[in-house]
């Protein structure tokens, strides 16, 4: 159907209506923000970087006469075009034109827990310590996302966060910026309910809990550890402490823990948490994931429609990846990423920084690019800007999950970043 036509779309007993445009940001100025648009598969993209010179700062890939195939009959420009701006000129802008706004902050690539989506029970070779940012490193490349290239969101990551010592100055750090970015943190909870307090006291805005499951043994099995009741005692403190929204992201695998969406559903409406579905995604470290095997957008709906009756939230997406439904009418709603089956490519707003200081444009990037070097060697803020620029510009159009040649990313999420 033609974007934004409206259908009826049948899930289990229930009738869901909306939108059915649901790759409305692949249509051509569709999102606003990509003059040529994306439309086509993305299994048709070419996925090496353009040819011409390697940036400085990106480790380079092979060169390729597309960049990307049957969008575009405009010259691509030169990289060294727009990092030859004036300094401290332009944000974070694309060959697509889709501008990051979005900074994900990984701090750490440890955690106390192990889930199997994400490292095995033995746990992974940690980052050494030198390699790893400091707090007035991460701070500094903060600042220059805020100050210089246009970042007004900042979420904090890992591994696990709350596992970094110094987390409540480096909140505290970036909360004090101008213009002031909102400020959020994913985490597993596990300790939330002792540092709640002190990260809303640093003017942390909200928080998203990691929670797939509220069966006791599941979740054991799932994350190698005994900790619900943990995680269950740090939600509430985060709500107590006014971190709200407060967000719960639930992964369901298939003969894991896919029973599990209509309770957790249940228990954050009763708790007033937000609940958002996630796609599991090919990221895992053991690279055992198949498209066979994971629970769709369209398996869950399908689990949740034979409880609540559905429908479209009419408020604006934009660059939000989770496609929201009202709960039997609202005002609760339940969000839904379909990362894998309904792709929100074109109209991503991010830009990650990994725990040893490396610039991602895509969780499924295979380079990145070296802002750690140039901290340690005496750059200024104006000529790391410059290279947080020139990476961007390699950004692909789409995860290419699709293309035959898909490879996943060497680095598992634990070390990216979620």
């Amino acid at each position: 159907p033609a974007p934004g036509t409206a259908n009826r779309r049948t899930y289990g007993s229930k009738n869901v209506r909306g939108d059915t445009g649901l790759s409305r940001f692949l249509v051509a100025g569709e999102c606003g923000h990509c003059p040529a648009g994306l439309s086509g598969d993305i299994g048709t993209l070419a996925t090496g970087r353009p040819s011409g010179r390697p940036v400085s700062g990106t480790v380079a890939a092979p060169a390729s006469p597309h960049y990307i195939r049957a969008v575009t009959s405009t010259p691509l420009p030169d990289p060294h075009v727009r990092v030859a701006a004036a300094p401290g000129s332009g944000g974070l802008v694309d060959r697509h034109g889709r501008v990051a706004t979005d900074l994900r902050v990984s701090l750490t690539d440890r955690c106390n827990l192990r889930c199997s989506y994400c490292m095995p029970p033995e746990g992974l070779d940690w980052l050494p310590k030198v390699e790893v940012l400091t707090d007035d490193e991460v701070v500094r490349l903060v600042r220059i996302g805020v100050e210089r290239l246009g970042i007004h969101e900042v979420r904090f990551t890992g591994g696990e966060p709350l596992l970094r010592p110094g987390l409540v100055g480096i909140v505290a750090a970036t909360t004090a910026l101008r213009p002031r970015p909102e400020v959020s943190l994913t985490t597993n909870a596990i300790g939330l309910a002792r540092v709640a307090p002190a990260l809303a006291g640093a003017g942390l805005d909200r928080i998203n809990v990691s929670l797939d499951t509220l069966d006791r043994d599941r979740f054991k099995a799932l994350t190698h550890r005994d900790r619900l009741d943990d995680v269950l005692a740090g939600l509430r403190a985060a709500r107590d402490a006014g971190l709200t929204p407060v967000k719960v992201n639930a992964v369901l695998m298939r003969g894991r823990n896919e029973a599990d969406a209509v309770p957790l559903l249940e228990f954050c409406l009763r708790n007033g948490y937000q609940l958002r579905f996630i796609e599991q995604m090919p990221i895992d470290s053991n690279h055992a994931w198949t498209r066979g095997e994971m629970v769709t957008a369209e398996d869950i709906l399908e689990q949740l429609s034979a409880r609540w009756t559905l429908t479209p939230d009419g408020e604006e997406r934009g660059s939000a990846p989770a496609e929201r439904w009202l709960v039997d009418g609202g005002p609760a709603t339940v969000g839904v990423i379909a990362s894998v089956t309904r792709s929100f490519c074109g109209a991503c707003d991010r830009t990650r920084l990994t725990a040893d200081g490396q610039v991602r444009n895509c969780l499924f990037a295979r380079e990145e690019s070296d802002l750690r070097t140039a901290l340690r060697t005496g750059a200024t803020d104006d000529e790391i800007a410059g290279l947080w620029r020139a990476a961007t510009l390699g950004k692909l159009p789409g995860h290419g999950i699709d293309d035959p040649s898909f490879l996943q990313p060497s680095r598992p999420m634990s070390a990216i970043g979620g």
